[in-house]
């Protein structure tokens, strides 16, 4: 992708691109859709059109936005004015999606209690709420036990927490970040490294050590955006091949008989040896494929022209709100989803309810990024800088004294 930059020696001034807001607003859409399992709308979003989903989505467009908003406090090298930065905004992911966990764990006893949706325990790993609840509290607090749609922010934290170092490698050596990251995305894979659960076997549901790989390619991105250049040029064979994939994958996953039969070519390629995260489409290690398929979809959107003019216009301005205020929005989106999904199990209901569940959510998230847009912290603050230099040069010069015109006569 692309950015709006004023070409200058050294370090280019940014403008912010609005595509970058669009498309994580547009994540957050259909991530909140995804997320009330047997809905209509969870039709409709990208996960039918391809291999990846927003998910991935969310993460690249995360790395581009750390690389543009700590890039320049890391630029002369690791310190801990940038380092913190990051440190604490993993600090502020641990805090919210400890508030979040919460509230879930809040919302599926309150269906249990007052509504009898038992079925609400036997998913989404609240089982070992019944077996074993003081080690799912401690799983909880320590991470080693994320619950099914509140899963994300852990894995993200860590890679704020890895990013000071990922992002000073990139500004040094991008190639030695790319080939870095690869690297331990294989090794992760080959040997199935993974944070461990508790009190649960297994390990986290998005792998910090696969995901990783998905957040350096927005880094790059973020970057390359940085010194006003792109990290992949235009190519017309690059944009044929991209979009052929696109189109490839998008018959693929919704072909019975390319699900079938192509599903059993990968599933062969497994048993003679090719790794589960190249010729599969596990999600926790971020599998190739889906990989290919985000990066294709990353390399077509960010192609000049088009894209971004249907990205600055006045009616996708809701859209770019909710990417503004991503963290928030995100946050009280999970906490919709698992409410959303206590209805549907106490009342499936039908399209009626499945439009007021979504549209009603979707309201909700809109109104909190418009009040955050308009009376949050850096709303405030701009307020006060503008009213600030009106002040000042409302305020008239003082009037010259005799010995300043002499002065000046002389």
């Amino acid at each position: 992708m692309r950015d709006i930059v004023a070409p200058q020696p050294g370090a280019v001034k940014s403008v912010r691109d609005l595509r970058i807001d669009l498309f994580r607003g547009l994540a957050l859409v259909m991530i909140f859709a995804d997320h009330i399992p047997g809905n209509f709308y969870e039709h409709l979003t990208t996960r039918n059109l391809g291999f990846s989903d927003a998910a991935e989505g969310f993460v690249f467009m995360s790395g581009i936005a750390a690389a543009l908003a700590y890039g320049p406090a890391l630029a002369r090298g690791l310190n801990w004015e940038g380092t913190s930065r990051l440190w604490g905004r993993a600090w502020l992911l641990y805090l919210v999606h400890m508030m979040t966990a919460i509230w879930a764990i809040a919302i599926v006893s309150a269906a249990v209690q007052f509504w009898g949706a038992d079925a609400m325990l036997t998913k989404n790993a609240f089982k070992t709420f019944t077996t074993d609840p003081f080690g799912f509290l401690i799983g909880i607090a320590s991470l080693g036990h994320q619950l099914g749609y509140v899963n994300i922010l852990p894995m993200y934290m860590v890679l704020l927490l890895m990013a000071p170092g990922l992002i000073r490698l990139g500004q040094r050596a991008p190639l030695g970040l790319l080939a870095t990251s690869v690297g331990l995305w294989a090794v992760a894979g080959l040997f199935r490294i993974n944070l461990p659960n508790y009190p649960m076997p297994g390990g986290w549901f998005f792998n910090p050590f696969a995901w990783q790989l998905v957040f350096t390619f927005g880094l790059l991105t973020g970057l390359a955006l940085r010194q006003g250049r792109r990290l992949v040029p235009v190519r017309g064979w690059l944009v044929v091949l991209a979009a052929g994939w696109l189109v490839l994958t998008a018959i693929w996953v919704n072909s019975d008989w390319m699900l079938k039969n192509f599903g059993h070519g990968t599933w062969q390629l497994r048993q003679w040896g090719v790794p589960f995260f190249v010729a599969g489409f596990d999600k926790t290690f971020e599998s190739l494929p889906r990989l290919l398929h985000l990066l294709s979809l990353a390399y077509i959107l960010s192609l000049p022209g088009l894209i971004p003019r249907i990205a600055a216009t006045r009616a996708l301005e809701p859209l770019r709100m909710l990417g503004r205020h991503s963290l928030p929005v995100f946050a009280t989106g999970t906490v919709l989803a698992i409410a959303g999904q206590a209805v549907k199990t106490i009342h499936p209901g039908g399209f009626a309810q499945d439009s007021a569940l979504i549209f009603g959510g979707l309201a909700i998230q809109f109104a909190l990024a418009y009040l955050r847009d308009r009376y949050g912290p850096k709303a405030l603050r701009a307020a006060k800088h503008k009213a600030e230099a009106s002040h000042a040069n409302a305020t008239p010069a003082p009037a010259a004294s005799p010995q300043m015109l002499i002065r000046a006569a002389e």
